[in-house]
């Protein structure tokens, strides 16, 4: 059977040619990158290849990259490092209602170590707005950490306001950009943070590689505690095809970065213009006022559960919500805008990617609107709106 992918959120496929770059490291080259001998030698220049791709894809120095297994590890070194550069329960930070738990957890354990912690909310957009943030702040403030786009519903938030804010008050702030690198330029001095999440496996790259930037002169306490590998901020021996693999995959996606966003909003217009044709306007969009990912797509289908629409359509690979929570009843984002409990079961998440076409747009719309129509709830809703229409 063939597949139609359309939870390019949720991970994304290994690009070819990133596949192609980490080969010889799983063969051939599989020295030590701390040892001194020709081996260890070409993978540690083949890591450095990487950290500078990286960099470029982010417009920083290459020896502010530091990689990791993934976003969630990125997210715990940038928040308890910066946390635990003071004592222990010294201190206030912030975080957004709608953060990923790979930033909502470590915030939540410290909060238990007796670090004060505040949850700003969002608006019913899911935009959290600097002058909530703003009023959240107290002279004990050391951290800020704010999604650059949100995984579930895609909108992207004010970034480089919030930083203002914090670098005025001497606050670090710390973004999670794992749903954006790639999909829309994320250079770290137009955002002006000062640490910033990357997860590969959201980027074509494998999953278990990430990196984490932290501005020249920030010192952080490290996560884990071992060798001095990474500068001592990540110690263990490095993954070496996998860090290549990354830095292939940045480095693809700086050259695509200026015509991939158009490609991909063309996609998701389509998608939702293909749906709001055959379903109507009662179609409505989680976050449709604002600027979106340009991948992004989540609807609410009136009156059903998107669960069990998503059961009827065997060959489509979609999400009711983040894939960390398959419960759409458990959504964080659209729990924090205040969106009902009715229209979050009715949520689909639908992301589209590099390779997605347009005859696969049109198949997944045809397709969702059959599964739809097959729901009870949903057939009597179009007779009503009919019977209305003819009123």
């Amino acid at each position: 059977m063939r597949h139609i992918y359309l939870d390019y959120n949720a991970t994304t496929p290994i690009a070819p040619s990133v596949v192609d770059a980490m080969t010889p490291f799983l063969n051939d080259h599989f020295g030590n990158p701390s040892s001194s001998h020709a081996l260890g030698r070409a993978t540690s220049e083949a890591i450095e290849d990487a950290r500078a791709q990286v960099a470029g894809l982010l417009g920083c120095s290459h020896d502010e990259i530091v990689f990791t297994s993934g976003g969630t590890e990125s997210n715990n070194l940038a928040i308890k490092g910066a946390m635990f550069r003071s004592a222990v329960g010294n201190g206030h930070m912030i975080v957004s209602a709608i953060e990923h738990p790979a930033v909502m957890e470590p915030a939540r354990f410290l909060e238990r170590l007796g670090f004060d912690l505040t949850v700003v909310p969002c608006d019913s957009n899911g935009v959290v707005q600097p002058e909530t943030l703003a009023a959240a702040i107290r002279p004990d403030t050391r951290l800020v950490s704010v999604m650059h786009a949100n995984n579930e519903i895609g909108t992207i938030q004010p970034i480089s306001q919030i930083a203002a804010i914090c670098h005025k008050r001497g606050i670090l702030i710390h973004t999670d950009a794992s749903q954006a690198v790639g999909k829309i330029p994320t250079y770290v001095d137009n955002m002006d943070v000062d640490m910033l999440t990357i997860a590969g496996h959201k980027l074509y790259a494998p999953k278990g590689i990430g990196a984490l930037y932290i501005r020249d002169g920030l010192d952080l306490e490290p996560a884990i505690h071992g060798g001095g590998h990474e500068n001592g901020m990540r110690p263990g021996t490095e993954n070496t095809a996998f860090i290549v693999g990354l830095g292939r995959a940045c480095l693809y996606a700086g050259k695509a970065i200026d015509e991939s966003p158009q490609k991909m909003t063309e996609l998701r217009d389509r998608l939702l213009n293909n749906l709001q044709m055959m379903i109507g306007r009662s179609l409505k969009v989680n976050g449709g006022q604002v600027e979106r990912l340009p991948n992004t797509l989540s609807v609410v289908f009136p009156d059903v559960v998107a669960a069990e629409m998503l059961q009827r359509i065997e060959n489509l690979c979609a999400s009711t919500g983040s894939a960390c929570h398959s419960d759409s009843s458990s959504s964080v984002t659209l729990n924090a805008m205040g969106v009902s409990q009715k229209e979050i079961a009715g949520t689909m998440r639908l992301s589209v990617g590099w390779t997605t076409s347009q005859d696969e747009i049109d198949e997944a719309s045809q397709l969702l609107v059959d599964a739809w129509e097959s729901c009870p709830a949903a057939r009597r809703s179009d007779f009503e709106r009919d019977a209305q229409l003819r009123s």
